[in-house]
């Protein structure tokens, strides 16, 4: 028997240590995603996982929001491996949404676009969600108005009024994601937009945006197109 211990445990050392003393902004992706993997596969080499994920997924983000299942299907990765990277993007999620409430949400469009990004990433069915805003534009709430499929989701704009009236919301903005990578509006979006921004138009509360967030960062804005 030897007591020499295999060489990726030095490699780990190193990585971990470097981490402590300079930071996340110093690695290369592969390396942070490696990082991650040591926490959840304590007892192999994990630098080929993290380099094999990166090349099928394109991207940190590609990994992390990647489906459950197409994870499965790199040799390597098993049920706590995913569970651990679905819950490093649950708590980035989370961090995101607490910073937001710091300040105004809409104080430019990239911060609005990555709230979007970051809020459906890796969604795989159509979500409606309301932002509410107070007058100065930061977030009263954020809430899931209707779940649907991958291509449909039904929309009821007198619960996003009175939503809106019980939170004494000064405007609002719909948002919901089209899985399928195409964010042209439906008919039935434009018609529940249409309605939305008349019933809110009525009681005085601003109706800023609907956007469609598609893939690859892709967003369509109502307003934008003077819908």
């Amino acid at each position: 028997m030897t007591d020499e211990k295999p060489d990726y445990l030095g490699h780990r050392e190193r990585v971990q240590n470097k981490f402590m003393t300079y930071g996340a902004d110093v690695f290369a992706d592969y390396e942070f995603l490696e990082l991650m993997l040591m926490c959840a596969l304590p007892r192999i080499d994990v630098k080929p996982l993290a380099k094999q994920l990166l090349t099928t997924f394109g991207s940190l983000n590609g990994v992390l929001t990647a489906t459950p299942e197409d994870l499965m299907k790199i040799k390597g990765v098993k049920n706590h491996t995913v569970l651990f990277l679905k819950i490093v993007l649950a708590a980035s999620q989370k961090l995101a949404k607490e910073k937001v409430k710091e300040g105004p949400i809409l104080k430019d469009w990239v911060s609005l676009m990555n709230y979007c990004q970051m809020v459906y990433a890796g969604e795989t069915i159509e979500k409606m969600r309301i932002l509410f805003l107070d007058k100065g534009l930061r977030l009263i709430h954020d809430e899931v108005h209707q779940k649907g499929t991958v291509d449909h989701i039904p929309v009821y704009p007198r619960e996003i009024l009175k939503r809106a009236l019980d939170l004494n919301a000064s405007s609002v903005v719909m948002m919901h994601n089209h899985p399928s990578g195409d964010t042209n509006p439906s008919k039935a979006d434009i018609e529940a937009t249409k309605e939305v921004h008349r019933l809110l138009e009525t009681v005085g509360i601003q109706f800023l945006d609907h956007l469609i967030i598609g893939k690859n960062q892709n967003v369509y804005s109502f307003r934008a197109h003077g819908i």
